[in-house]
């Protein structure tokens, strides 16, 4: 696949910065914006830091074919291999957080609505328990949280007895992605959006602040609800044909991943500490069943550049392993630290440590801006209008 065919007829500006005697290629543009592909309802399952799917169609429409492997090490934002699976590919997933897994896979073999709807039936959700020790009533009205509660114990039996089959995964997934949330579609009283879940004391104060108390919710029916938004495009949806394979690993040690393998590497890394995944989660994971501790025990937290340069280095030699020779990988990064650190500039540089070929780097910018605006940005200062893509080939 000609590397050439991924800015075939896009208007861009080029410019060129030397570190050290290494010289960084930028190609600007505006290669993608949010309405240019309207994408397919399956995504809408919220998680911080989620990048738009735009950005993963653009590479794998124009450097793969049908049926080609293609692989996301870092896949707790799951939205490349959802768009993967849409466009017809065979898809190699991997995180070390398992929230991914349970937020992902049920949308690769997806149940009928009547299924759902009838295994909901199934499930007794009345069961009286005593919830108090929970202490989750700054969130739920106690006649929810015995729903909750009982949902959740329904999910560990399964799971115990191997029994836990796809239409009780789908119910997870959204059951997960619904527990709390700034409306009432969500199980929770009003609180942060439902990709982060605020402490129980900060709940607490949302609450006083704005005279506000849980309200009974129904759970069955408001995950049916969600069930019905997702499913809206199912008829467009081609991945029950696809190959994957997921892995809850660490991504520098994917041995179930076959030598010169795979065609495209499309991802984004951890950037250094700047997600806190225990506050983010903590409420998730006890849905789930997840000790938080033993994940985080595998989780790349950097808090340096050096150690962040490091572990990505360690990661592209596996990369370098499992990639087929001139294949590709677009290593998607940002700027962290308000603009002080910019992550391209770090990754473009390790390529002669990690035996690939660096090709370019691909600033998308969400409005098109005047060239001498690429290094700071003026209407964003907390955070970033850029997706910056890194183009590696292994030669």
């Amino acid at each position: 696949m000609n590397i050439v065919n991924l800015l075939k007829g896009i208007d861009f500006v080029y410019e060129e910065k030397s570190i050290d005697n290494f010289k960084i290629k930028y190609f600007i543009s505006e290669y993608w914006t949010s309405k240019q592909r309207q994408a397919n309802n399956i995504h809408e399952i919220s998680y911080r830091a989620c990048f738009k799917p735009q950005l993963p169609n653009f590479f794998i429409t124009r450097l793969t074919n049908k049926w080609d492997w293609i692989y996301d090490p870092f896949m707790w934002r799951w939205t490349t291999l959802i768009e993967w699976a849409l466009l017809g590919r065979n898809v190699i997933w991997n995180d070390v957080n398992p929230l991914s897994i349970i937020l992902t896979e049920p949308r690769l073999v997806i149940p009928k609505y009547d299924e759902i709807e009838k295994r909901l039936d199934q499930i007794d959700l009345t069961k009286e328990i005593n919830v108090d020790k929970v202490n989750l009533y700054m969130f739920f009205s106690k006649k929810t949280l015995i729903q909750l509660v009982n949902l959740k114990n329904y999910f560990i039996e399964k799971e115990k007895k191997g029994e836990l089959d796809i239409i009780d995964k789908w119910i997870r997934m959204v059951a997960t992605n619904r527990l709390t949330g700034h409306s009432s579609v969500f199980f929770s009283v009003y609180t942060l959006p439902p990709n982060q879940a605020v402490s129980r004391e900060r709940q607490v104060i949302i609450n006083k602040k704005r005279n506000q108390q849980p309200e009974d919710k129904d759970i069955k029916k408001l995950i049916l609800r969600k069930t019905r938004q997702l499913l809206k495009d199912c008829d467009a949806i081609a991945y029950p044909k696809i190959n994957y394979l997921l892995l809850n690993k660490v991504a520098k040690y994917t041995s179930e991943i076959p030598n010169n393998f795979i065609k495209l590497i499309v991802t984004s890394p951890p950037f250094l500490d700047v997600v806190n995944y225990s506050q983010d989660n903590w409420l998730r994971c006890w849905f789930n069943n997840i000790n938080i501790e033993e994940v985080e025990k595998k989780l790349t937290l950097c808090r340096t550049i050096e150690c962040w340069a490091n572990e990505m280095k360690e990661t592209f030699k596996e990369f370098y392993r499992i990639l087929k020779q001139d294949w590709f990988i677009a290593f998607e990064v940002g700027e962290v630290k308000n603009w002080k650190i910019k992550l391209d500039e770090v990754i473009a540089q390790i390529w002669n440590e990690t035996w690939f070929t660096y090709l370019w780097t691909l600033i998308n910018l969400q409005k098109f801006t005047k060239t001498s605006n690429i290094w700071g940005i003026s209407n964003n200062s907390k955070g970033t209008n850029t997706n910056r893509i890194v183009l590696f080939t292994k030669n």
